[in-house]
């Protein structure tokens, strides 16, 4: 198995902080995290544009998770002072680096599904 003592159990069983993975997950956020990054990849959305993007996603979620994504420097928030207000996301060089991981589980779910 392909480096196989990087992904021992014991490196994630010794401290909230020390397990690279459940740092990666919580970063992230929540269930829809993934979804939203892969609506972002092609560029800014304005937030019902985002909102249509994801099935199955509503609106108090999508405000939710772009909020902790925002905390988490994943997603960037620009807010124009137009009527009525017009609010941009993108992803952040952080949010950005996702795209590999992301690229392989797409990979991974059409092998799989």
């Amino acid at each position: 198995m392909e480096n196989q003592a990087s992904y021992s159990k014991t490196t994630c069983d010794s401290g909230k902080n020390s397990c690279p993975v459940r740092h990666a997950f919580t970063a992230l956020g929540g269930k829809w995290a993934f979804s939203i990054v892969y609506a972002l990849l092609d560029g800014k959305k304005r937030f019902k544009e985002l909102e249509r993007s994801i099935d199955g996603i509503n609106t108090r979620m999508l405000v939710k998770e772009l909020k902790s994504m925002e905390e988490n420097k994943i997603v960037q928030r620009t807010a124009y002072p137009t009527v009525p207000p017009t609010v941009e996301y993108a992803l952040t060089e952080k949010g950005k680096k996702i795209k590999p991981i992301l690229n392989e589980l797409r990979k991974w779910g059409l092998e799989h599904a």
